[in-house]
């Protein structure tokens, strides 16, 4: 399974940034040296404000993929997407309700989704905390637009009953994935690939708040087969992220 100097696998959630409540920072060579110490090919990036993605993607291009962070009660909100993913090369959106404040089947959220379904990319959200990123509004939003792939961020966190909620929403619902990082339980992670499929689960770290040693680990040792470990620490990552128009 393993690539080009060791290097193999694809994390779907990291930040870029100084977060001195959480006591974590991270520029975008301390990054590189992350993934290099934990055979990270390539890394998914979002981070506010979004120059700090840009400025690491542009100097790390064969490594990071940058997704434009926005916050849809912004007037720009839209056009920055566009801007993003057709100027910047960027691969996808990244919305945060718990922090900007909205529910994620809110009407407000629709212009990004639409935009989302244009561009054929796909949207990672935070997900876990009340009462703004629950799942089972994701559930809704994943009706309203079946075309647009719908990552569900720690697939529910922390607390059981959000994560079975998440499970069960992706279940249900063929356009929802599954994104590991920041969720401690590793039964839940061969739980989700076989009853949502293998193809709909990815591995994400949430560096600098959460770390590859572990993260990866959690998956490995969730009990999947070799060929299951290649899907989600790699090959389910690269197909999403290939499917865009950026």
């Amino acid at each position: 399974m393993v690539g080009a100097k060791g290097l193999w696998i694809v994390d779907f959630h990291t930040h870029l940034g100084d977060f001195p409540l959480f006591n974590v920072r991270l520029n975008a060579e301390e990054l590189i040296d992350l993934m290099n110490a934990n055979g990270i090919e390539r890394a998914v990036v979002f981070s506010l404000p979004n120059e700090l993605t840009l400025n690491a993607v542009k100097r790390y291009p064969d490594r990071l993929l940058g997704f434009v962070w926005v916050n849809p009660k912004e007037e720009a909100s839209v056009s920055l997407v566009r801007k993003a993913v057709n100027e910047w090369g960027f691969r996808g959106v990244k919305l945060h309700p718990l922090i900007d404040g909205y529910l994620p089947d809110d009407p407000i959220v629709y212009p990004i989704m639409e935009e989302a379904s244009r561009l054929r990319i796909p949207v990672i959200f935070h997900s876990g905390h009340p009462p703004w990123s629950l799942p089972w509004h994701y559930g809704n939003l994943a009706d309203r637009f079946p075309d647009v792939t719908i990552v569900l961020g720690h697939m529910g966190h922390g607390h059981i009953v959000y994560i079975n909620a998440s499970i069960d929403i992706a279940r249900k619902h063929e356009n929802v994935v599954l994104e590991t990082s920041g969720m401690p339980m590793h039964s839940k992670i061969k739980e989700a690939v076989e009853r949502v499929g293998v193809t709909r689960v990815v591995y994400g770290s949430d560096a600098p708040f959460g770390h590859p040693a572990f993260e990866i680990l959690k998956v490995k040792v969730s009990g999947l087969t070799d060929e299951e470990l290649r899907m989600v620490l790699r090959e389910n990552a690269l197909k999403l992220l290939s499917s865009g128009s950026g």
